[in-house]
Protein backbone atom coordinates (compact mmCIF):
# COMPACT_ATOMS: atom_id res chain seq x y z
CA UNK A 1 0.00 0.00 0.00
CA UNK A 2 1.73 3.03 -1.04
CA UNK A 3 0.77 5.18 2.02
CA UNK A 4 2.72 8.53 3.02
CA UNK A 5 3.12 8.48 6.90
CA UNK A 6 2.50 11.73 8.33
CA UNK A 7 2.76 13.19 12.03
CA UNK A 8 -0.86 14.10 13.37
CA UNK A 9 0.21 16.90 15.16
CA UNK A 10 1.83 18.56 12.49
CA UNK A 11 -0.65 17.62 9.31
CA UNK A 12 -0.03 17.00 6.08
CA UNK A 13 1.72 19.00 2.72
CA UNK A 14 -0.24 22.29 2.19
CA UNK A 15 -0.03 23.35 -1.57
CA UNK A 16 0.53 26.83 -2.20
CA UNK A 17 -2.53 29.44 -2.45
CA UNK A 18 -3.45 31.12 -5.29
CA UNK A 19 -3.20 34.40 -7.07
CA UNK A 20 -4.91 36.32 -10.31
CA UNK A 21 -3.84 34.46 -13.27
CA UNK A 22 -3.38 30.93 -11.85
CA UNK A 23 -4.98 28.03 -14.16
CA UNK A 24 -7.38 25.81 -12.24
CA UNK A 25 -8.86 23.14 -14.12
CA UNK A 26 -12.14 21.37 -13.72
CA UNK A 27 -12.65 17.94 -13.91
CA UNK A 28 -15.47 15.93 -13.32
CA UNK A 29 -14.75 12.10 -11.51
CA UNK A 30 -18.57 11.43 -10.47
CA UNK A 31 -21.87 12.56 -11.95
CA UNK A 32 -23.18 13.73 -15.13
CA UNK A 33 -22.68 17.95 -15.20
CA UNK A 34 -25.58 20.39 -15.93
CA UNK A 35 -24.01 22.63 -18.43
CA UNK A 36 -25.18 25.68 -17.86
CA UNK A 37 -24.21 25.45 -14.00
CA UNK A 38 -20.56 24.62 -14.75
CA UNK A 39 -20.54 27.50 -17.55
CA UNK A 40 -21.56 29.92 -14.43
CA UNK A 41 -19.23 28.39 -11.94
CA UNK A 42 -16.48 28.36 -14.27
CA UNK A 43 -17.83 32.14 -14.47
CA UNK A 44 -17.46 32.67 -11.09
CA UNK A 45 -13.56 31.24 -11.28
CA UNK A 46 -12.54 33.88 -13.99
CA UNK A 47 -13.99 36.73 -12.26
CA UNK A 48 -11.43 36.05 -9.80
CA UNK A 49 -9.00 36.42 -12.15
CA UNK A 50 -7.86 32.50 -13.11
CA UNK A 51 -7.76 30.71 -15.97
CA UNK A 52 -9.61 28.44 -16.41
CA UNK A 53 -9.82 24.92 -18.33
CA UNK A 54 -12.39 22.44 -18.48
CA UNK A 55 -11.01 18.57 -19.20
CA UNK A 56 -12.14 16.96 -22.07
CA UNK A 57 -14.74 14.23 -20.78
CA UNK A 58 -16.14 16.43 -18.05
CA UNK A 59 -19.76 16.81 -20.34
CA UNK A 60 -19.72 12.94 -21.03
CA UNK A 61 -22.14 10.83 -20.09
CA UNK A 62 -21.69 6.91 -19.16
CA UNK A 63 -23.03 5.10 -22.26
CA UNK A 64 -24.85 2.65 -20.45
CA UNK A 65 -24.58 4.39 -16.71
CA UNK A 66 -26.56 7.76 -16.74
CA UNK A 67 -25.22 8.71 -13.24
CA UNK A 68 -21.59 8.56 -14.26
CA UNK A 69 -20.15 11.48 -16.25
CA UNK A 70 -18.40 9.35 -18.57
CA UNK A 71 -16.65 6.16 -18.59
CA UNK A 72 -14.39 5.51 -15.73
CA UNK A 73 -11.39 5.40 -17.57
CA UNK A 74 -11.90 8.88 -18.88
CA UNK A 75 -12.87 10.17 -15.92
CA UNK A 76 -9.40 9.01 -14.28
CA UNK A 77 -7.53 10.24 -17.02
CA UNK A 78 -8.97 13.92 -17.02
CA UNK A 79 -7.96 13.67 -13.11
CA UNK A 80 -4.46 12.47 -13.93
CA UNK A 81 -3.62 14.62 -16.40
CA UNK A 82 -4.71 17.86 -14.73
CA UNK A 83 -2.37 16.70 -11.96
CA UNK A 84 0.38 15.93 -13.44
CA UNK A 85 -0.02 19.38 -16.03
CA UNK A 86 2.71 21.93 -14.84
CA UNK A 87 0.54 24.74 -15.91
CA UNK A 88 -2.57 24.02 -13.36
CA UNK A 89 -2.23 24.92 -10.22
CA UNK A 90 -5.62 23.74 -8.82
CA UNK A 91 -8.02 21.55 -9.61
CA UNK A 92 -11.42 21.48 -8.91
CA UNK A 93 -14.56 18.58 -9.00
CA UNK A 94 -17.62 20.15 -11.33
CA UNK A 95 -19.78 17.87 -9.23
CA UNK A 96 -20.41 14.95 -6.81
CA UNK A 97 -23.47 12.11 -6.83
CA UNK A 98 -21.82 8.57 -7.60
CA UNK A 99 -18.61 7.42 -9.29
CA UNK A 100 -15.30 8.09 -7.48
CA UNK A 101 -14.90 4.86 -6.27
CA UNK A 102 -15.20 3.24 -9.40
CA UNK A 103 -12.40 5.87 -10.74
CA UNK A 104 -9.81 6.23 -7.68
CA UNK A 105 -8.00 2.94 -8.33
CA UNK A 106 -7.01 3.65 -11.93
CA UNK A 107 -4.99 6.83 -10.66
CA UNK A 108 -1.17 6.82 -11.12
CA UNK A 109 -0.62 7.63 -7.46
CA UNK A 110 3.73 7.51 -8.24
CA UNK A 111 3.03 9.49 -10.92
CA UNK A 112 0.76 12.19 -8.95
CA UNK A 113 3.69 12.25 -5.84
CA UNK A 114 5.97 13.42 -7.61
CA UNK A 115 4.73 16.35 -9.10
CA UNK A 116 4.37 19.79 -6.89
CA UNK A 117 1.28 20.10 -4.92
CA UNK A 118 -1.56 21.80 -6.02
CA UNK A 119 -4.85 22.35 -3.99
CA UNK A 120 -7.72 20.36 -4.91
CA UNK A 121 -11.28 20.99 -4.23
CA UNK A 122 -14.84 19.22 -3.94
CA UNK A 123 -16.92 17.64 -1.81
CA UNK A 124 -19.45 15.00 -1.12
CA UNK A 125 -18.99 11.73 -3.36
CA UNK A 126 -15.17 13.30 -3.30
CA UNK A 127 -14.48 12.63 0.28
CA UNK A 128 -12.90 9.03 -1.00
CA UNK A 129 -10.76 11.47 -3.26
CA UNK A 130 -9.87 13.33 -0.57
CA UNK A 131 -8.87 10.27 1.43
CA UNK A 132 -6.40 9.15 -1.08
CA UNK A 133 -4.94 12.51 -1.45
CA UNK A 134 -4.04 12.64 2.38
CA UNK A 135 -3.14 8.78 2.69
CA UNK A 136 -1.63 8.30 -1.03
CA UNK A 137 -0.17 11.92 -1.44
CA UNK A 138 0.59 13.05 2.21
CA UNK A 139 -1.36 16.70 0.85
CA UNK A 140 -3.83 18.67 2.56
CA UNK A 141 -7.12 19.56 0.47
CA UNK A 142 -10.14 21.41 0.76
CA UNK A 143 -13.58 20.23 1.63
CA UNK A 144 -14.97 22.95 -0.27
CA UNK A 145 -17.76 23.89 -2.79
CA UNK A 146 -18.11 21.96 -6.94
CA UNK A 147 -17.60 24.52 -9.73
CA UNK A 148 -21.21 23.38 -11.11
CA UNK A 149 -22.73 22.91 -7.75
CA UNK A 150 -26.00 24.99 -6.47
CA UNK A 151 -24.70 26.52 -3.75
CA UNK A 152 -21.63 27.64 -5.48
CA UNK A 153 -23.01 29.24 -8.08
CA UNK A 154 -26.11 30.87 -6.35
CA UNK A 155 -24.67 32.02 -2.77
CA UNK A 156 -22.17 34.71 -2.80
CA UNK A 157 -21.18 33.70 0.86
CA UNK A 158 -20.29 30.34 -0.06
CA UNK A 159 -17.96 30.84 -3.24
CA UNK A 160 -16.78 34.13 -1.45
CA UNK A 161 -15.48 31.52 1.40
CA UNK A 162 -13.82 29.58 -0.90
CA UNK A 163 -12.24 32.28 -2.79
CA UNK A 164 -11.23 33.78 -0.03
CA UNK A 165 -9.32 30.55 1.29
CA UNK A 166 -7.48 29.92 -2.01
CA UNK A 167 -6.23 33.69 -2.43
CA UNK A 168 -6.47 34.82 1.45
CA UNK A 169 -5.96 31.30 3.49
CA UNK A 170 -4.81 33.62 6.44
CA UNK A 171 -8.41 35.15 6.93
CA UNK A 172 -10.25 31.60 6.77
CA UNK A 173 -8.39 30.29 9.85
CA UNK A 174 -11.58 30.38 12.10
CA UNK A 175 -14.79 29.05 11.08
CA UNK A 176 -17.91 29.06 12.76
CA UNK A 177 -21.70 29.08 12.20
CA UNK A 178 -25.35 30.59 13.40
CA UNK A 179 -26.04 26.95 14.48
CA UNK A 180 -22.72 25.68 15.38
CA UNK A 181 -23.61 24.34 19.33
CA UNK A 182 -22.48 21.99 21.55
CA UNK A 183 -23.63 18.45 20.54
CA UNK A 184 -20.79 16.91 23.64
CA UNK A 185 -19.32 19.98 25.37
CA UNK A 186 -14.90 20.09 25.43
CA UNK A 187 -12.03 21.06 23.54
CA UNK A 188 -9.87 18.93 21.50
CA UNK A 189 -6.99 19.03 18.86
CA UNK A 190 -5.82 17.24 15.67
CA UNK A 191 -5.99 17.23 12.40
CA UNK A 192 -8.66 17.90 10.13
CA UNK A 193 -10.06 14.61 8.43
CA UNK A 194 -13.44 13.40 6.87
CA UNK A 195 -16.00 14.31 4.51
CA UNK A 196 -19.84 12.69 3.63
CA UNK A 197 -20.82 10.07 5.96
CA UNK A 198 -21.59 7.14 3.52
CA UNK A 199 -18.84 7.76 1.23
CA UNK A 200 -16.49 7.26 3.95
CA UNK A 201 -18.17 4.02 5.35
CA UNK A 202 -18.01 2.83 1.74
CA UNK A 203 -14.21 3.31 2.04
CA UNK A 204 -13.79 0.77 4.98
CA UNK A 205 -11.63 -2.44 4.02
CA UNK A 206 -10.79 -0.93 0.59
CA UNK A 207 -6.61 -1.18 0.04
CA UNK A 208 -5.82 2.92 0.75
CA UNK A 209 -8.70 3.47 3.97
CA UNK A 210 -6.79 4.58 6.61
CA UNK A 211 -6.85 2.14 9.86
CA UNK A 212 -8.47 4.59 12.15
CA UNK A 213 -9.26 8.72 12.10
CA UNK A 214 -7.43 8.48 15.49
CA UNK A 215 -5.70 11.86 16.47
CA UNK A 216 -8.02 13.57 13.97
CA UNK A 217 -10.44 16.03 14.23
CA UNK A 218 -13.43 14.18 12.40
CA UNK A 219 -15.65 16.53 10.11
CA UNK A 220 -18.77 14.53 9.16
CA UNK A 221 -22.12 15.85 7.24
CA UNK A 222 -24.36 13.89 4.52
CA UNK A 223 -27.45 14.83 2.82
CA UNK A 224 -30.67 12.29 1.82
CA UNK A 225 -29.71 9.44 4.94
CA UNK A 226 -33.22 8.39 6.85
CA UNK A 227 -32.16 8.75 10.62
CA UNK A 228 -31.67 5.07 10.94
CA UNK A 229 -29.27 4.78 7.51
CA UNK A 230 -26.98 7.34 9.82
CA UNK A 231 -27.19 5.21 12.76
CA UNK A 232 -25.62 2.20 10.57
CA UNK A 233 -22.68 4.38 9.04
CA UNK A 234 -21.83 5.63 12.40
CA UNK A 235 -22.08 1.80 13.70
CA UNK A 236 -20.17 0.55 10.99
CA UNK A 237 -17.52 3.62 12.08
CA UNK A 238 -17.56 2.56 14.91
CA UNK A 239 -17.59 -1.67 15.03
CA UNK A 240 -14.80 -1.23 12.29
CA UNK A 241 -12.69 0.95 14.66
CA UNK A 242 -12.53 3.91 12.33
CA UNK A 243 -13.85 6.11 15.59
CA UNK A 244 -10.65 4.65 17.82
CA UNK A 245 -8.60 7.27 18.73
CA UNK A 246 -10.45 10.17 16.98
CA UNK A 247 -9.67 13.42 19.02
CA UNK A 248 -13.11 15.68 18.25
CA UNK A 249 -15.85 15.82 15.58
CA UNK A 250 -17.22 18.38 14.02
CA UNK A 251 -20.83 17.90 12.58
CA UNK A 252 -21.76 19.62 9.54
CA UNK A 253 -24.92 19.69 7.66
CA UNK A 254 -27.66 16.93 7.18
CA UNK A 255 -30.08 18.10 4.40
CA UNK A 256 -32.87 15.57 3.54
CA UNK A 257 -31.99 13.43 6.73
CA UNK A 258 -35.32 14.22 8.15
CA UNK A 259 -35.93 16.06 11.46
CA UNK A 260 -33.09 17.74 12.80
CA UNK A 261 -34.04 16.18 16.35
CA UNK A 262 -33.86 13.09 15.00
CA UNK A 263 -30.82 13.40 13.42
CA UNK A 264 -29.33 15.05 16.65
CA UNK A 265 -30.25 12.39 18.85
CA UNK A 266 -28.48 9.52 16.50
CA UNK A 267 -25.30 11.66 16.22
CA UNK A 268 -25.58 11.64 20.51
CA UNK A 269 -26.39 8.27 20.62
CA UNK A 270 -23.50 6.86 18.50
CA UNK A 271 -20.92 9.72 19.35
CA UNK A 272 -21.53 10.68 22.72
CA UNK A 273 -20.08 7.42 24.18
CA UNK A 274 -16.58 8.13 22.34
CA UNK A 275 -15.97 10.59 25.11
CA UNK A 276 -14.68 13.55 22.57
CA UNK A 277 -15.99 17.07 22.52
CA UNK A 278 -18.88 16.64 19.20
CA UNK A 279 -19.60 20.29 17.71
CA UNK A 280 -23.34 20.37 16.07
CA UNK A 281 -23.85 21.67 12.32
CA UNK A 282 -20.80 24.11 11.84
CA UNK A 283 -22.26 25.11 8.39
CA UNK A 284 -20.46 23.16 5.84
CA UNK A 285 -21.60 20.28 3.57
CA UNK A 286 -24.89 19.39 1.47
CA UNK A 287 -26.47 22.79 2.45
CA UNK A 288 -27.40 26.00 0.75
CA UNK A 289 -24.92 28.05 2.22
CA UNK A 290 -21.54 26.43 2.96
CA UNK A 291 -18.25 26.54 4.52
CA UNK A 292 -14.93 25.44 2.73
CA UNK A 293 -13.19 22.96 5.36
CA UNK A 294 -9.55 21.99 5.29
CA UNK A 295 -8.54 18.86 5.32
CA UNK A 296 -5.09 17.83 6.47
CA UNK A 297 -4.59 21.00 8.35
CA UNK A 298 -3.97 21.13 12.91
CA UNK A 299 -6.95 22.17 14.33
CA UNK A 300 -8.25 23.44 17.78
CA UNK A 301 -12.28 21.96 18.31
CA UNK A 302 -13.98 24.36 20.56
CA UNK A 303 -17.54 22.66 20.84
CA UNK A 304 -18.60 25.24 23.80
CA UNK A 305 -17.76 28.23 21.69
CA UNK A 306 -18.81 26.55 18.62
CA UNK A 307 -15.62 26.94 16.50
CA UNK A 308 -12.87 25.17 14.07
CA UNK A 309 -9.35 26.86 13.95
CA UNK A 310 -6.96 26.20 12.00
CA UNK A 311 -3.40 26.09 13.42
CA UNK A 312 -2.02 27.08 10.20
CA UNK A 313 -3.63 28.30 7.05
CA UNK A 314 -5.52 25.93 4.69
CA UNK A 315 -2.73 26.99 2.21
CA UNK A 316 0.66 28.08 2.05
CA UNK A 317 2.54 30.80 1.56
CA UNK A 318 4.28 31.53 -1.78
CA UNK A 319 7.73 33.01 -2.46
Amino acid sequence: MDQQPTSPARGLTRPPHLRPGDHVAVVAPSGPIDPERLAAGAGILRSWGLRVTVAPHVLDTHPSLGYLAGADADRAADLQQAWLDPTVDAVMCARGGYGVHRMVDLLDWDAMRRVPPKAFIGFSDVSSLHEAFAQRLGLATLYGPLASGSAFVTDGPTAEHLRRTLFEPDSTTLLTSATATALVPGVARGVTAGGCTHVLAAERGTPGARPSFAGTILILEDVNEHPYQLDRILTQFLRSGALDGVAGIALGSWEGCGRPDRVRSVMLDRLGPLGVPVLWELGFGHCPSSLTVPLGVPALLDADAGTLTMAVPALAGRA
